[in-house]
């Protein structure tokens, strides 16, 4: 694995914010989605590089040790607490030793093969056929993993238990209602194996929301539509619309035109981990002409027609 410069890649320097963060991914998430380019292997790189930067960024233990380690250690960054032991346990056991510690330098003590103690320690002598004694007994983090897991709008409308099959394994997982197209969530050791007897790596689940025909999702908010005939725009009337939960009894006001919106507060989509919170469903109204017209409709029409001239 390369080394990747989180901050880079999302835009923002290092004094970022939390909401900085939070507000750039967004951005980047939608712009480079799979589903918005399909078969393009560099936008779906740039994306998992997006939630990767992500989930590192806005975990502030996780952004504290990238940014104390990564300009020293690179792609190695998790593992640089362990690095900075060994360094330090090495440097108790030369100290007084005719050893300069300055800057990583070493003056004496090395191996025949040339190797220095400390990165001995980290990374093992070279094996018996080459003189050594062995490999690493440094434990390391095993790989991550990246998924997907695409969910119907309605679905993630809902708190509801899923079953993944990881390497051979059956996970369950609680899924909370309201999640967002393009979040990340992490299962912690869900990963690779560990080296070493080291942890399991993670395994990054990024979310797919499938469109849905009825909604346009923006936040928590839904937009939808609602047709109405001719009589009940003019006269007034009642209509029904569709929400999440079911069809609802919509009012109509007397003379209501085509493009008129209106507001049904609370019917919109959960709000991520705040139970019993809502967003809005905004519902604009379209307007259905009458067809195929008998003689008797016709002239009640130019009769209107008429009378609307002389006003």
């Amino acid at each position: 694995m390369a080394y990747i410069d989180y901050y880079k890649v999302l835009g923002l320097n290092k004094n970022a914010s939390t909401e900085d963060i939070k507000k750039a991914y967004r951005k980047l998430a939608r712009k480079y989605h799979p589903d918005l380019n399909p078969n393009n292997e560099e936008a779906k790189k740039t994306f998992q590089h997006i939630n990767e930067a992500n989930e590192v960024l806005s975990d502030p233990e996780m952004r504290r040790k990238y940014d104390q380690y990564s300009a020293e250690y690179g792609e190695h960054w998790r593992q640089g607490e362990e690095y900075q032991k060994a360094r330090q346990s090495q440097g108790q056991q030369r100290r007084g030793a005719n050893a300069d510690w300055g800057d990583y330098t070493f003056s004496g003590g090395q191996g025949e093969e040339g190797f220095s103690d400390f990165f001995e320690s980290l990374f093992g002598r070279r094996g018996p056929s080459q003189g050594g004694r062995g490999g690493s007994s440094m434990k390391f983090k095993g790989e991550d993993y990246q998924a997907q897991l695409h969910l119907p709008l309605a679905e993630a409308a809902r708190t509801h238990q899923q079953v993944l099959t990881v390497n051979g394994k059956k996970i369950r997982i609680t899924i909370p209602a309201g999640v967002e197209d393009g979040q990340v969530i992490k299962l912690k050791g869900h990963g690779g194996p560990g080296v070493n007897g080291g942890p399991g790596g993670d395994l990054y689940i990024t979310f797919v929301i499938e469109n849905d025909v009825r909604f346009r999702r923006s936040g928590d908010d839904l937009y939808t539509t609602a047709t109405l005939d001719l009589y009940t725009a003019v006269l007034g009337g009642e209509a029904m619309v569709d929400t999440l939960d079911g069809q609802v009894k919509l009012k109509v006001k007397p003379g209501t035109q085509p493009g008129a919106k209106t507001r049904l507060k609370g019917k919109g989509f959960p709000v991520y981990r705040q139970e019993g919170q809502f967003g809005d469903l905004y519902v604009t109204f379209e307007m259905k002409l009458p067809t195929d017209l008998t003689e008797e409709e016709k002239e009640l029409f130019r009769r209107l027609a008429g009378i609307n001239k002389k006003k």
